[in-house]
């Protein structure tokens, strides 16, 4: 199965230990899902991480190393309008539907508010834990 992680569950899941987000990405990089990310939300996360939390180039060169051993970057190659009171989340639908996912997995209300976007349900972390880790 495939998941979309936004930007703000991967760097909760990276960057908070026993974090919700960080026990799902746990769990399902020991199962047989299938994380998938872009070009377009590694380059939002990056940049967080030198913004908000002053990380060193070098530091998130070694934190990306990490975070591509388990993520599979995908090239979307259809632009979307569906979010309009935050344009940015459309590159996590964009994203989700060029892979197909079955999950985007969020705590942004600009994208929870859809529920599904096509077949991609979009859901917390803490409900992705109880329903597909169960």
């Amino acid at each position: 199965m495939r998941v979309v992680f936004d930007t703000n569950v991967l760097l909760s899941s990276t960057l908070w230990d026993g974090s919700v987000a960080q026990k799902l990405l746990f769990e399902l990089i020991n199962s047989d899902y299938v994380i998938l990310s872009s070009l377009p939300i590694i380059a939002e996360y990056q940049k967080v991480l030198k913004r908000d939390f002053e990380y060193s180039d070098e530091d998130i060169v070694k934190t990306m190393e990490k975070v591509l051993s388990f993520i599979t970057i995908i090239k979307p190659t259809k632009k979307v309008d569906i979010v309009k009171e935050e344009p940015e989340d459309n590159k996590i639908v964009e994203c989700a539907l060029a892979s197909k996912s079955s999950y985007i997995i969020t705590y942004d209300n600009h994208l929870l508010k859809f529920g599904k976007i096509g077949e991609t349900e979009i859901i917390t972390p803490e409900w992705a834990l109880k329903i597909l880790l169960n």
